[in-house]
């Protein structure tokens, strides 16, 4: 047989092409059906979609309002994580010129940064400053403050066995009264925030299993208020894909509006507690206001929320729908 002019040979891919769109066209647009149908009936069942959409706009809710609590904590110490610093005071004997060549033996060791010295004068105006007893301590005859010295280990040196060594070395320098480590504090919180991240994550798994569970026994209630209607659809030769279709667009909009809701609850709490946590930062000198959910926390909280909603639909659907078939 001849070949097909070069013509005809060229239109044959524009045809396949063409019949591609067409059938993603069709597919599309029987999903983007299926989808706004699934809402509609959900809408028509306000009262049970109120109650199914609350519970999992809580069980989401609540971790992440841990995720938020660890969160600010972090953002509180984070300055003081990255500087470990260790006070050194010296007995109240100490004059100028002994405090000047402690700082200056401090500050040549490999292990030290740097080594500021703080004068009493300057201590007791910082002091001034910070506690607000301003007008108390000018009554003060006498500055009872010694010097003291501000140690920034150097870089490499600043883990807990270093820092332990340098403090044990610094106490053994003549006239040094007090060798005290400021961010210990910090390091411990640091060790319960991370216990508490842990917890937020067993939290978040045992929440995230819930709404799996919420979403499944609505559906699998969905599927047996249907059956009729589904013994129907397979006489006709419906597959168990189509069938379940409907019912895996209804969890997503079970997850996608508990997360909204979630979302809200979060907002509405952070928002409540903003101006009382600013007020009392600002009596403390601190700038610091509570952190919410940001636009990354926000969307992943949305996606998370509809992706369990999709998945519980689909593990309670395929599991039942295999149980039903037409009757003879």
């Amino acid at each position: 047989m001849d070949e097909l002019p070069e013509v005809l040979a060229g239109a044959r891919p524009a045809v396949s092409a063409r019949s591609f769109r067409d059938a993603l066209g069709t597919w599309l647009e029987r999903h983007a059906q299926t989808l706004v149908a699934s809402l509609g009936r959900l809408v028509r069942q306000p009262f049970s979609t109120t109650l199914t959409v609350a519970v999992i706009g809580l069980a989401l809710a609540l971790p992440a309002c841990l995720h938020l609590i660890v969160a600010n904590a972090r953002s509180v110490t984070a300055n003081f994580e990255e500087t470990v610093q260790l006070s050194v005071y010296l007995d109240t004997g100490a004059g100028a010129a002994d405090a000047r060549r402690i700082t200056d033996e401090i500050a040549a060791r490999d292990d030290v940064g740097e080594a500021r010295l703080v004068t009493p004068d300057e201590g007791l105006e910082e002091f001034k400053r910070l506690s607000g007893f301003g007008d108390a301590l000018k009554a003060l005859q006498n500055n009872p403050l010694p010097f003291a010295i501000i140690v920034r280990p150097a870089r490499g040196f600043d883990g807990p066995v270093a820092v332990d060594g340098l403090a044990g070395d610094l106490r053994s320098i003549k006239r040094v009264d007090v060798v005290q480590v400021d961010t210990a504090w910090v390091r411990r919180l640091q060790a319960i925030l991370d216990v508490l991240r842990r917890i937020v994550e067993v939290a978040a798994t045992l929440f995230a299993v819930g709404v799996l569970a919420v979403v499944g026994n609505t559906i699998r209630l969905d599927i047996n208020s249907r059956r009729d209607e589904i013994e129907v659809t397979k006489l006709v030769g419906g597959s168990n894909a189509f069938v379940r279709r409907p019912f895996l667009y209804a969890g997503f909009w079970y997850g996608l509006a508990g997360a909204l809701v979630a979302w809200a609850t979060v907002a509405i709490a952070v928002s409540g507690i903003r101006e009382p946590v600013a007020r009392l930062a600002a009596e403390y000198g601190s700038g610091f206001q509570v952190l919410g959910l940001d636009a990354q926390a926000a969307l992943a909280v949305l996606g998370v929320g509809s992706a369990l909603g999709w998945l519980g639909a689909w593990v309670s659907a395929t599991y039942h729908l295999r149980k039903i078939e037409p009757r003879a």
